[in-house]
């Protein structure tokens, strides 16, 4: 539907804006005039909107506009719960005059998200339920633990909710609860097949997204709808992925496989049942060969893999072959409800055969390696290389797509986030098809209503010594006391790994009269509320912080990154993947390890100015963003304060700004 035969789009989102009580913003109409064109001819559009540009709106009034079904991707919960509690329902009505229509709209998640009734009624298999322990053996129906009490409520709830929705419980139970009521893909029966199919909550869910103009989802069933084949998002022409710069890690999460000697052995107790004796024990002899390699495994990249393992996991992908084989050959009309434990074992004994196959078949596009947990033991990792062929080829090919995010020029432009998607570079492409028919797209950064120049400064502490690899900085700590001192508090303290974090907390706590919140300590949700209560306290932690704190106002007046976040050096993956570029002849460096250090700088430094009124200081203490080359790379990727390393300077801005905030009462 074009401008011709619909209301301007101008006057759309003036009634949106206008409904959702906000005043037109240059950048919002700005990102909505390019959505619409890249709508109307079929191209593809990355779209950088600042904190405050109203982004959501940007886009979804010219896509509800176009009157084509629309699938908008989010990486987080609490922009989903946004876009279908307040944005969507808001715009609708707003716009429902001028379209005359009414478009429906509905979210959609992973199965497991979605209370299973099956499970609920039925129970689960008798060895997931021993290995819970819900339940006294004795009398099922009296719990004698937390997760027995929270499975009674949830049996409550199963009477009250519309939509068997996780999220929409409250207040929420524990992981090992919830699995107890739900179940994956692979381990569902089929609407068909099950006695509770027509009460489904999952199908309810895919039955409304059949029929809604916008489907709101996230990036893993984005991704698992492209990757598998198998499609659980209805059809669409347009296709919009909020929070972009989240995707390839999402993406590279679903693309990647797992095996642990406790995930074999479940299997082997699922399957030993309902197989014959030979079938089992093969398995069984399988199992035990790959948990004693695993006990004796060290954690690193594995680029050849040993001719031991190679072994173990042939037996394992050859055993497991042969159960599947019986799983669909063998009925025990005497095993209670049979249909869901073998639903449940066959999927289990699958999953080890895919991984197993996969590492074992082996591939230059994929990475392998052993990883250790201190709680959970070893476990064998595969993950792609890269998925930027795999996204060229699923996610752009057959209708127009829309990545946006504050957070998508690196070093100045888009080109980084673009090849790591599967675009090339932005260049002007052969309508002939040049650039080996590479996707159009094209870059838009629609600036911040945010004067960020006025609004912040960035400070890089230059004088302090360069971060070592044994993790003692004396002098970072004495840098992060004064400034804390100086600012009242009000810092969010954003560090590249936790036992910094917890170092920095304890120092501080010692010195300082200012009350020091750490991440883990409690919930984040609660660590979040009583950061933004009280001005002056300080927030400390590391990776869901960089990019998972909103407090606008005094509570928030200094941001500190103690380091560069640059990954791990011994990282597998990202190891692996700065070599391959090198080996292409590209920067390893600068492609891989500065893009993600400049990704989490820039998400990091975006918590500093939430709100117009809002004043502060985002400082690194690394004095390598001034003094390295890669430095200047690393400062254009964050908003664009006003840069300085003159820590007298700073510390009478923190004091300025203290007394400003104390003058407001707050």
């Amino acid at each position: 539907m074009t401008e011709s035969s619909s209301p301007p789009l101008a006057d759309l989102l003036q009634a949106a804006v206008t409904t959702v009580g906000g005043t037109e913003r240059p950048g919002q109409t700005a990102m909505a005039h390019a959505v619409a064109e890249a709508i109307d001819d079929s191209s593809h559009l990355l779209v950088q909107a600042g904190t405050g540009t109203g982004k959501s709106l940007g886009y979804l009034v010219p896509a509800l506009a176009h009157g084509e079904r629309v699938v908008v991707a989010t990486a987080t919960l609490a922009l989903q719960r946004q876009l279908v509690e307040r944005d969507l329902p808001r715009t609708v009505e707003a716009l429902h005059p001028l379209l005359r229509r009414r478009p429906e709209f509905a979210m959609l998640k992973g199965r497991s998200n979605y209370l299973c009734l099956h499970r609920l009624h039925e129970g689960v298999p008798q060895e997931d339920a021993d290995e819970a322990g819900l339940f006294d053996p004795f009398e099922a129906a009296t719990p004698t633990s937390k997760l027995g009490k929270d499975l009674l409520r949830l049996r409550d709830w199963s009477d009250e909710t519309e939509t068997g929705d996780r999220d929409d419980l409250s207040p929420g139970v524990s992981d090992r609860a919830w699995s107890q009521v739900s179940v994956t893909s692979r381990e569902c029966l089929g609407a068909s097949k099950c006695a509770y199919g027509a009460e489904c909550f999952a199908e309810a869910a895919r039955e409304r997204a059949k029929l809604a103009d916008v489907v709101v989802t996230n990036h893993a069933l984005l991704a698992i709808d492209a990757i598998e084949g198998a499609p659980v998002l209805p059809s669409h022409e347009v296709l919009i992925v909020d929070e972009a710069h989240e995707l390839v890690s999402r993406v590279t999460g679903v693309a990647s496989g797992e095996l642990t000697p406790g995930q074999v052995n479940r299997a082997v107790r699922r399957a030993a049942k309902l197989v014959n004796e030979q079938a089992a024990d093969a398995l069984q002899t399988a199992s035990e060969g790959f948990e004693r390699l695993m006990e004796l495994a060290l954690p690193g990249r594995l680029e050849k893999i040993p001719e031991d393992l190679g072994y173990a996991l042939m037996a394992l992908r050859d055993a497991a072959r042969t159960v599947i084989s019986a799983l669909g050959a063998t009925r025990d009309a005497s095993v209670k409800d049979e249909d869901a434990i073998r639903k449940q074992a066959l999927g289990s004994v699958e999953n080890i055969h895919q991984v197993a196959e996969r590492i074992v078949e082996g591939s230059e596009y994929d990475v392998v390696w052993y990883e250790r947990h201190d709680r959970f033991g070893a476990s064998l990792r595969v993950a792609p290389l890269s998925v930027s062929g795999l996204l060229r080829e699923k996610l752009f090919d057959d209708r127009s797509v829309v990545l946006t995010s504050a957070t998508l020029k690196l070093g100045g432009d888009f080109n980084g986030v673009a090849a790591s998607l599967g675009l090339a570079p932005e260049s002007p492409q052969d309508p002939e098809g040049g650039e080996e028919s590479a996707p159009r797209w094209q870059g838009l950064d629609v600036g911040s209503p945010f004067d960020y120049s006025k609004q912040g400064i960035l400070y890089v502490a230059k004088h302090l010594a360069q971060p070592g690899r044994d993790g003692s900085r004396a002098d970072m700590l004495d840098e992060l006391a004064e400034l804390v001192e100086a600012a009242g508090g009000r810092t969010l303290g954003l560090f590249s790994s936790m036992r910094a974090a917890q170092a920095a907390a304890e120092e501080l706590r010692g010195r300082l009269d200012a009350p020091i919140l750490l991440q883990g300590e409690e919930t984040l949700g609660e660590l979040i509320r009583a950061f933004a209560a009280d001005a002056r306290t300080c927030l400390f932690g590391t990776l869901s912080l960089w990019q998972g704190v909103d407090v606008p106002g005094p509570s928030c007046q200094l941001v500190v990154m103690d380091r560069v976040p640059f990954p791990r050096p011994d990282d597998p993956l990202m190891s692996a993947r700065q070599k391959a570029v090198e080996e292409a002849g590209g920067n390893g460096f600068m492609a891989v390890a500065a893009t993600h250090a400049a990704l989490l700088m820039a998400q990091g430094a975006g918590r500093l100015v939430r709100a117009s009124d809002d004043r502060g200081i985002v400082a690194v203490l690394d004095p390598r963003v001034e003094r390295a080359r890669y430095g200047s790379f690393l400062r254009k990727s964050m908003p664009d304060f006003w840069y300085t390393t003159d820590r007298n300077q700073v510390r009478r801005s923190l004091a300025a700004i203290d007394a400003a905030a104390k003058a407001q009462g707050a």
